[in-house]
């Protein structure tokens, strides 16, 4: 449509029919034609568009027609909640036959547990546990004991879980979960949830007393009693099977407020509640054979896609009832997932819930970062890093107990001489406690964002701590080294610089590490990225020993007041080389053999060196450590640094420095060490299998002679998920 500039020669067409007339400065074209030759042109997956239309507005478009893009064009759901009621596809009662009624109940049950594992996963409330019309209109189901105490306290179950996701902030990639949309997750009367479900479940324990009771006497009447249902032969089947989802429900709900109390205090009970759910988990698995044989057969699924028990689809949901909420983003196509598939996610769930709860609230940072890193290891989903999160920062503080200026300060082992009002508030540390903060609520993320975040990170780390440097020398000179009898301010500024520096190259080493997994390095790329981890790692041993250093000489001047007898205690305490740092000397032992046995393969084999038709190599270096690079970690390190070193790997070196045999020397003693930390232990036989194979290949390597055309190299993960294996083949 296109505004007039001047009045037209000849009376104007009227508009078609179809098109209705607008006002008299409006004329109207026939573009029928364009859109027929643009139809018959256009390739599938092509669209005609503006010259302003950019892949951004791409993104955010609307497929009219499509039902995945367009929510107005489904046209089997209902438009609203009245309307399916009327249509009586949530009946109440469930069903006038009480044995048919309780099964209804126990697939809707089991439905919403579906429901909320799916959820749990990252989709929306309104197309998975909102879906529920008997949980959208509660006052419905009043009268109906048992759904009514169910749905009530998992309302206020996910009114929990979001208000915890939500303030740990850990679902950028999940950003969905917390979107309410408008839905009833705030009922009247949810405060008085487990009243309600303590009662329901006291009647249905009385009742399965008395079958059992029944069994005992012989009796074959139960008119002693109400009974759940109408079959006194499938009576006690029921109880139980009602009871373990009652109960699961209660505990998870005791276990999530436990483990939102301030401070740890309900972590004890949360870890208590946690094995009460896995234990009532294993009894909803066992009562499936019993459901399945009361099932009807006909409208059962298979195993792998049915959300219920029994294996029926369940009464009272509507898949498109609330995708109209979904204003901001258009509707997803949802999977639910099947029950057992929804069992499994909460067992592991719990397990990690339990994890958690088992933390000792060690306030020494080192254990802390330990301590995330290996939980991290078993991939857990958003629930529990959120359960994590909220218990690692709270009102900025570790734990919500231990200032952050505290947990450094007991870090650097600082002398009692340093007031603490001091220390506190000195800017530096200000700022290191704010970049501490950062970093754990960093390292609670998932894997892809952790590391995308780790990379961003390392440039504030390298700033403080190139302003800490020049701060030292405006302030004391150029001097570096530690005198007994330099200030004590300078002392303290020193120790602050090495700290920061070494949770840098900590920082720069778990960005290098998480690429592994999440398989960024291609085999071409693993002797740059071997070579840029041993920099790094050599880096890390450095600072950590200077920060050793310098916290024994500060506990050696607390000791100077104690007896002689007690100097042969304190020598063994001050060791120059712990066992943290022999165990990275592995690491680097690991990253230079892998790095200059490939480099000697990429030179006298011509192997692992394909050339990409896409990138150069050095441009394939700055994608991978470009964020590194901007942060100078470490200083002085390009791409030429690394094809220099390539240039100079030879087989023969690699044979004379024999870097695997050395780890093997290593690790005997790292084992005694280690003798109470089963982690670390699994850590330590995971490095010697890795070194005991990689010997063995290069020796054979060394024997038949790199440049053998007949000779096969691969490297593979099957020992250790950071550090590869040589596998040698003869074609």
């Amino acid at each position: 449509m296109e505004a007039s500039s001047s009045s037209p020669a000849g009376p104007a067409p009227g508009p078609p029919p179809s098109i209705p007339p607008s006002g008299d400065q409006a004329v109207w074209a026939d573009v029928s034609p364009l859109i027929a030759a643009a139809c018959a042109d256009l390739q599938d997956g092509e669209l005609v568009h503006g010259e302003n239309f950019s892949l951004f507005a791409a993104m955010s478009a609307l497929e009219i027609m499509d039902p995945k893009m367009d929510s107005g064009i489904e046209r089997s759901g209902y438009y609203s909640i009245d309307e399916a009621i009327e249509d009586g596809i949530a009946p109440v009662p469930l069903s006038l036959d009480r044995t048919h009624d309780i099964q209804l109940t126990l697939d809707v049950i089991d439905h919403l547990f579906s429901c909320e594992a799916t959820w749990h996963k990252g989709h929306t409330l309104a197309q998975t546990v909102f879906t529920c019309i008997y949980l959208m209109k509660m006052e419905r189901i009043s009268s109906h004991a048992v759904l009514n105490s169910f749905c009530r306290i998992l309302r206020a179950t996910c009114n929990s879980v979001i208000s915890v996701v939500s303030t740990a902030r850990t679902h950028e990639e999940e950003d969905l979960f917390t979107m309410s949309f408008g839905l009833p997750l705030n009922g009247e009367g949810d405060d008085k949830c487990l009243s309600v479900l303590n009662s329901v479940e006291e009647t249905i324990s009385r009742q399965l007393r008395a079958c059992k009771s029944q069994a005992l006497s012989k009796k074959k009447t139960l008119e002693e009693f109400e009974s759940l249902q109408d079959n006194p032969e499938l009576e006690e089947g029921y109880c139980r099977a009602l009871l373990c989802r009652l109960r699961f429900r209660k505990h998870f709900h005791h276990a999530v407020t436990c483990m939102r109390k301030p401070q740890g205090r309900g972590l004890d009970l949360a870890r208590k509640h946690v094995t009460s759910c896995l234990a009532e988990l294993s009894l909803m698995l066992k009562s499936q054979e019993f459901l399945k044989s009361r099932s009807d057969i006909a409208s059962q699924k298979g195993d792998e896609s049915c959300t219920t028990a029994s294996g029926c689809c369940p009464i009272g949901f509507d898949v498109s009832l609330n995708s109209r909420l979904l204003s901001p983003a258009p509707p997803r196509a949802v999977q639910i997932l099947a029950w057992s598939d929804a069992i499994r996610y909460f067992e592991k769930l719990l397990h990690d819930l339990d994890i958690i709860c088992a933390l000792s609230l060690d306030p020494v940072l080192e254990n802390v970062l330990h301590f995330i890193a290996q939980f991290q290891k078993s991939v857990p989903d958003l629930v529990p890093r959120a359960f994590l999160q909220t218990l690692l920062v709270q009102d900025g503080k570790l734990y919500g107990r231990d200032l952050f200026c505290d947990v450094i300060s007991r870090a650097l082992s600082l002398p009692d001489i340093i007031g603490d009002k001091e220390f506190q508030s000195n800017e530096f540390v200000v700022q290191l406690g704010q970049l501490v903060i950062n970093l754990l609520k960093i390292l609670c993320t998932n894997t892809a964002w952790q590391r995308r975040k780790l990379g961003k990170s390392l440039q504030d780390w390298s700033t403080i701590s190139i302003q800490l440097e020049l701060a030292l020398k405006r302030e004391f000179g150029e001097t570096r080294n530690v005198l007994a009898d330099e200030n004590m301010c300078m002392r303290v500024s020193k120790q602050l610089l090495v700290w920061s520096q070494e949770h840098t190259y900590w920082i720069a080493s778990r960005f290098l590490i998480l690429g592994f997994e999440l398989d960024l390095y291609s085999p071409s790329e693993y002797c740059m990225v071997y070579w840029y981890m041993h920099v790094v790692f050599i880096k890390l041993i450095e600072k950590m020993q200077l920060r050793i250093l310098a916290s024994n000489e500060n506990c050696s001047a607390r000791r100077k007041g104690k007896k002689k007898k007690d100097h042969s205690k304190d020598s063994v305490r001050d060791a120059p080389f712990p066992p943290s740092c022999l165990l990275l000397q592995c690491y680097v032992l690991l990253s230079e053999g892998l790095s200059m046995l490939l480099a000697a393969l990429r030179k006298e084999s011509k192997s692992f060196q394909l050339p990409s038709v896409f990138n150069t190599e050095q441009e394939r270096f700055m994608q991978h450590f470009d964020l590194l690079q901007k942060a100078q970690i470490p200083e002085c390190i390009t791409y030429y640094s690394f094809q220099e070193a390539a240039a100079q790997a030879h087989m023969a070196d690699v044979m004379k420095y024999n870097f695997f045999k050395e780890i093997q020397k290593i690790i005997p003693s790292l084992k005694g060490s280690f003798a109470s930390e089963p982690e670390k232990l699994a850590e330590l036989r995971q490095i010697e299998q890795v070194a005991e194979h990689n010997r063995i290949a290069l020796n054979i390597i060394n024997h038949v002679g790199a440049s053998d055309p007949k000779l096969r190299v691969s490297f593979e993960f099957t020992h250790h998920p950071h550090f590869a294996v040589a596998v040698v083949k003869r074609s």
